[in-house]
């Protein structure tokens, strides 16, 4: 029985500590519209060294050009979110557009704590963690919210999500 209690057990460096996330505001970059949410695991917002380092990254995340329809690939629209995150051991930062009317497409990056602005892709096949989920759910109930009910796109733009997780 010992051995799978332990084999059922979550080895945790802590307890759960709550991280605020912030709505940044929309970065607007070669034709992309993209909210841009701050997490961190210290403070209040990430480093501004971090999301100006994320945000310089955009034209090489996303697709280009921004809106395609009808063309090789899904649709996409230009529209889609970047969440910057200063965590417990490492930076990381979400890039993550819609394309075919329901679908997130993501990318990862990561950079060392003591290095913010050495982001690359992410070594692992990781997608997001609890806090970043926060914001990419409250994304997809946006889109459908706003988008797909009724297809206005500058409300789907203004619904931002802010809270601690």
């Amino acid at each position: 029985m010992t051995e799978v209690a332990e084999a059922w057990s979550v080895p945790l460096r802590g307890p759960h500590r709550t991280r605020p996330i912030r709505s940044l505001g929309v970065h607007e970059d070669g034709g992309w519209r993209l909210k841009v949410y701050g997490i961190t695991s210290e403070g209040e917002t990430p480093p501004a060294e971090l999301v100006e380092a994320a945000l310089r990254l955009v034209p090489d995340m996303l697709p280009s050009p921004a809106v395609l329809r009808g063309g090789p690939g899904p649709d996409r629209y230009g529209l889609g979110f970047v969440v910057v995150h200063r965590a417990g051991d490492r930076c990381f930062v979400l890039y993550d557009w819609w394309a075919a009317e329901n679908e997130i497409h993501h990318r990862l990056c990561s950079a060392p704590l003591d290095d913010p602005a050495a982001l690359a892709p992410h070594p692992t096949p990781a997608i997001f963690c609890v806090w970043e989920g926060a914001a990419v759910d409250h994304e997809r109930r946006a889109w459908i919210e706003h988008v797909l009910k009724r297809g206005d796109v500058p409300g789907y733009l203004a619904d931002r999500y802010e809270g601690d997780v």
